[in-house]
């Protein structure tokens, strides 16, 4: 057994028991020489289960298709920090995280003060359960956008409408919000999430996805009145272009959906249980009912989409929950 960024018990394999895996943030991952060994790997999971790259699938042929066309860009222009953020997303895109960060990396040593490249490695250093990691890197990119003019962030995968509904600020304050919720530092969570509201503009989808992570969090810190006061904006009717699994979870934390039928269980896909499986699962856990909670958990967490917040966020409470029961 060894101990991680969160102060959880994992169990690792033995071939990757060595010195290089002791991030500085001591979090679990497969250091970087196993993972060119080891084909389309690129971590291991807070429980132990080695997470891959994308393989052939419905969307990997237009993703492979968006990379090459973002480095041909680069080509033209290699010095272009833009550019360079482009294919770091596009990588990630592919589940690439360890190339998308040494992207990011490089980007970063040219370009010290381009704060977009920090947002972007913060959010893989997540995918990757480096949390510690993360944090720096998000604290790095709110100082450097702070007291400066916000910028609308384009979407590497658009929505039905093609309306970026995003900020630099609202994404860096975001993912800094979930790095801390993630570790455990629930108060700071909850500032962060504060901090991104203010950028949430005029979109319901950006006041839902916040609003769940902050009424999650208040939650975990027992301050059940003040979370149970930020569902009184949350409607059915609410605009919601993108984040429908965020706005139906808020539903069902006010009683207008029961979690049973939510998620079903029986028919849920990999995707239900990714997007809705941590809320419903965490909504079990906070009242009670840890058993159906680990059940959640452990289905969301069998499933393929391992970068999804959902998906990380169910293998850490699974890790303080400890041993699945006999």
């Amino acid at each position: 057994m060894w101990r991680n960024c969160c102060g959880l018990s994992v169990v690792l394999l033995p071939v990757f028991m060595d010195a290089s895996c002791h991030a500085a943030n001591d979090t679990p991952h497969i250091p970087r020489e196993h993972v060119h060994r080891a084909a389309n790997v690129e971590c291991l999971s807070l429980t132990g289960r080695l997470l891959h790259a994308r393989t052939d699938d419905t969307q990997t042929q237009k993703l492979n298709a968006d990379l090459a066309a973002a480095r041909d860009a680069l080509t033209e222009d290699p010095t272009d920090a833009e550019r360079i953020v482009w294919v770091g997303r596009r990588l990630g895109y592919l589940w690439r995280i360890n190339d998308a960060i040494d992207v990011f990396t490089q980007g970063i040593k040219n370009h010290p003060n381009y704060a977009p490249l920090y947002r972007h490695r913060g959010h893989r250093h997540i995918s990757l359960r480096r949390f510690d990691e993360a944090i720096a890197d998000l604290e790095r990119a709110a100082t450097l956008i702070k007291g400066k003019s916000d910028e609308v962030e384009l979407d590497g995968m658009p929505n039905a409408r093609n309306i970026p509904l995003t900020t630099t600020a609202f994404n860096v304050w975001y993912h800094l919000g979930l790095a801390h919720y993630l570790k455990g530092n629930f108060e700071t969570a909850l500032s962060a999430y504060r901090k991104t509201m203010t950028f949430a503009k005029r979109y319901d989808d950006n006041v839902v996805a916040t609003t769940d992570w902050m009424y999650m969090t208040l939650r975990k810190l027992g301050r059940d009145t003040e979370a149970a006061a930020l569902l009184q904006t949350i409607t059915p009717k609410m605009e919601i272009i993108e984040n429908h699994a965020y706005h139906r979870r808020l539903l069902m934390y006010k009683g207008l959906v029961s979690p049973s039928a939510l998620l079903d269980l029986e028919h849920a896909t990999d995707l239900d249980l990714t997007t809705l499986g941590y809320g419903v699962g965490n909504w079990y856990l906070l009242n009670g009912q840890e058993d159906k909670a680990r059940e959640i958990f452990e289905r969301a967490t069998n499933g393929p989409y391992w970068p999804a917040f959902g998906f990380i966020a169910a293998e850490v409470d699974l890790a303080r929950l400890g041993k699945s029961r006999p």
